[in-house]
């Protein structure tokens, strides 16, 4: 087992994994930005270093700074948490060429499932059923018309390297078409420092269902079930659970065989996910993996009663997978909590915590960063909390929610809970009636 690990991340994500470190009897580094000096991940690590400016080019994704830090602190190993550099093929490699385990897949997995043209070709290969689109890259606006025309409008232009609903676009016919691509190409090079786009046949009124699968050194994999993540705002999830209302048995137990087939055709270590499309008629599209382990792993945790972080650990030092699939024990909800004013159009709210209530009780767990007194800052995601909630019943799941929405209070800034509070009292979401554009028909408003 590991002696140190130094975190590569911040906010609620560092300090999951510090407390998994610890029950490992593992210690800990923290790394931060001179933004970050009073964030709790800093207090709660065994040392603490700070790695550079406020914008995380100069602090958080500097592998320079984190390798130096890890080096000073003499860690043997480095978890990536999510975001940032986890799906870093570069940095996968530098941590490995200086003796330092990259708690995390392969630099190879990490490369064939971050270019998501060449995920699409893997998994297709592996007998996963791939949404309809071009081979690989779209070169030229040329090329993208004649594909367009093959497969038919409306069809979705993404960004190979893209992630975190970025470098996407929704085109409806070939005029768009047209006028969107060497934007689109623009946009996937200053998000990405990539301009290749490939194209997908859009997939309507579809639902998004992701499958967690691991897998160890010793060529065991697993998968543990799906999760629901279909409310979403401009590709952002708001709202995950599980199990999902629109899988049955048999549904899942084929979903998952053959997302730990596709797990297994690239070697694949760790936690990571295989996203679909689930079309109203039973269909499944294969969209991407993420090699990492997902902000919304805790439903899965909570579902399960199991501990993905502490086994990401254990597997990553060498040890075999000690998880075995089993179904759902509980059912589970999460709320993301953003730094964001939903009555204004979500924009982003940062400022100081003038006051902080987080909700307890039986089935509630809230995974957070937050304390009275700390300052938000600007220059990150704005996730505030996951709140959490899990029962036997999905209708006593959501009740929970609605007590700890009730329960939390975060004065100061503006946030995402009355959004949440509606959407725990919208007949739609209650219903299981809602797919990922649902909340492009509605207005979240009407179910205050």
């Amino acid at each position: 087992m590991f002696h140190k690990i130094l975190i590569a991340n911040r906010g609620e994500i560092a300090l999951r994994i510090i407390r998994a470190a610890k029950e490992l009897g593992i210690k800990t580094v923290a790394v931060y930005s001179e933004a970050d000096r009073y964030s709790l991940h800093v207090r709660f690590a065994d040392e603490a270093i700070c790695i550079g400016p406020p914008s995380s080019k100069q602090s958080y994704l500097n592998i320079p700074a984190l390798i130096t830090a890890a080096n000073i602190t003499n860690v043997d190993a480095i978890h990536p948490g999510y975001g940032f550099l986890a799906e870093n093929q570069i940095f996968a490699e530098i941590c490995q060429g200086h003796g330092i385990t990259f708690i995390g897949p392969n630099p190879s997995s990490i490369s064939q499932m971050g270019d998501k043209a060449v995920a699409k070709d893997t998994m297709k290969k592996a007998g996963v059923p791939v949404v309809p689109g071009s081979d690989g890259v779209v070169s030229n606006l040329e090329q993208a018309i004649k594909i367009a025309d093959n497969i038919g409008y409306p069809l979705m232009l993404k960004a190979v390297a893209g992630g975190g609903g970025k470098g996407m676009r929704i085109v409806n016919n070939k005029s768009e078409l047209e006028k969107v691509f060497e934007v689109t190409q623009s946009e996937a090079l200053a998000f990405f420092n990539n301009p290749d786009l490939y194209i997908e046949k859009l997939i309507p009124n579809a639902k998004h269902i992701e499958i967690q699968v691991f897998g160890d050194k010793h060529g065991n994999y697993i998968h543990l079930n799906e999760r629901e993540c279909s409310m979403q705002r401009r590709h952002q999830k708001l709202i995950e659970e599980t199990p999902s209302f629109a899988v049955n048995q048999a549904l899942r137990d084929e979903m998952g065989s053959i997302s730990r087939q596709g797990a297994k055709s690239v070697n694949y270590v760790g936690p990571g996910t295989i996203e679909y499309l689930l079309t109203s008629d039973g269909k499944y599209y294969f969209m991407e993996m993420n090699t990492r382990i997902q902000v919304e792993h805790p439903i899965t945790e909570e579902s399960l009663k199991i501990d993905l972080v502490k086994e990401q650990i254990k597997v990553a030092a060498g040890e075999k997978l000690s998880l075995k699939e089993h179904q759902p024990i509980f059912h589970s909800i999460e709320c993301r909590i953003n730094a964001e004013d939903p009555f204004n159009d979500f924009r982003p709210s940062p400022g100081k915590i003038e006051g902080f209530h987080c909700p307890g009780g039986q089935g509630i767990r809230v995974d957070t960063h937050l304390y009275q007194g700390y300052v938000i800052p600007p220059y990150y995601d704005s996730l505030l909390a996951k709140v959490i909630t899990y029962a036997r019943t999905r209708e006593d799941a959501i009740n929970k929610m609605k007590l700890a929405l009730d329960e939390l209070i975060i004065e100061g800034i503006k946030t995402t809970i009355p959004f949440h509070v509606a959407m725990m009292n919208n007949p739609d979401f209650v219903n299981g009636k809602i797919d990922t554009k649902y909340l492009e028909r509605v207005n979240w408003k009407d179910f205050i």
